[in-house]
């Protein structure tokens, strides 16, 4: 699902644009570190790229079985990548930012289609949402014995903001689950490529089924993300898709390509950021958005409001975020 880089809308942005790329604006660094710490990198395209060349790997800072959660941080981290990504490419950035910052990190790929052929078999999110949604279960159940902690938080990337609800809604999963932070959400689905109000008027002719049927082999969770699906129907049953007793803090940007309209990430009940809001000149879409600094700080405060910190601003591009 390859798509051209969103043109900018707002006057100007296309000087920043190239203003940063020549490097006559700062690009923005890794944390302050100490030796110890792992590098940060604000850049989604390459970062994904070089984490394809280990594709069974965890992303830097994640998977450390013997972590123990502090007082600082009670509650261990679980990042639930997006859409035909995987547990290492998803999180090159928020997992070792998240290690710095002294949680204790875990990383899972979920929903890789038994019909995939070797080489692809590495990407997930391509079967049904509510299988995801048990491995999800079985993966939190580890963590949670491994660590000794009662609860975790979730921080999830596109279609990794569906699975983690479905669980929490249907699952039992709910009380498990404290703060939820969801990067480019769609509470109510999308109409990328107007593929939404395809599948509803193939439901008015009856052919929903067909249409399931036709995907179920290879992209099973496609038809379900799109708006208007019975998937959806389900999950904002009873008032909405919020869990009472979950916090829930949603990132959104107005670039993005795959979620769409971006406000189907906008949800009452919820506390909501629009990154250009923030920070005019983040361009960051559906991909660059999850390394994105600008998201990175919203984050960190999501997941401990009283340390809280500035979002600082600064110009990121879409997909290549804030190279050098």
């Amino acid at each position: 699902m390859t798509s051209l880089p969103v043109v900018p809308r707002r006057v100007g942005l296309a000087l920043v644009a190239l203003l940063l790329t020549a490097g006559l604006l700062p690009a923005t660094a890794a944390p302050a570190s100490a030796e110890e710490e792992l590098p940060v990198p604000y850049t989604f395209l390459t970062s994904a790229i070089l984490a394809g060349t280990q594709l069974d790997a965890s992303p830097p800072g994640a998977n450390d079985w013997d972590c123990r959660p502090t007082r600082r941080n009670p509650r261990p981290v679980v990042l639930v990548h997006g859409l035909l990504g995987n547990r290492n490419t998803n999180w090159q950035t928020m997992s070792p930012l998240l290690k710095n910052n002294g949680y204790c990190v875990f990383a899972l790929t979920y929903g890789v289609s038994p019909s995939q052929p070797v080489g692809l078999d590495q990407f997930g999110g391509l079967t049904r949402i509510q299988r995801s949604a048990r491995e999800l279960k079985r993966f939190v159940a580890r963590v949670r014995s491994a660590t000794g902690a009662e609860q975790v938080d979730i921080v999830g990337h596109s279609e990794g903001t569906v699975v983690p609800n479905y669980y929490a809604k249907f699952l039992g999963g709910g009380q498990l689950i404290r703060r939820y932070v969801a990067i480019a959400p769609l509470w109510s689905g999308t109409n990328a490529a107007g593929l939404g109000t395809l599948s509803t008027t193939a439901r008015a002719f009856g052919l929903g089924a067909v249409v399931e049927a036709v995907f179920a082999p290879f992209f099973a969770s496609g038809p379900q993300l799109l708006a208007g699906s019975d998937f959806w129907r389900k999950m904002r049953r009873g008032g909405g898709p919020a869990v009472p007793g979950v916090d829930y803090t949603n990132i959104v940007t107005e670039y993005d390509q795959l979620v769409t309209p971006y406000t189907s990430g906008i949800e009452k009940g919820m506390r909501n950021h629009v990154l250009q809001e923030i920070c005019p000149v983040d361009l960051s879409e559906h991909f660059q958005v999850v390394a994105s600094p600008t998201t990175a700080q919203l984050m960190l405060n999501a997941l401990a409001p009283r340390r809280a910190q500035p979002v600082e601003c600064q110009p990121v591009l879409p997909y290549v975020g804030t190279p050098g």
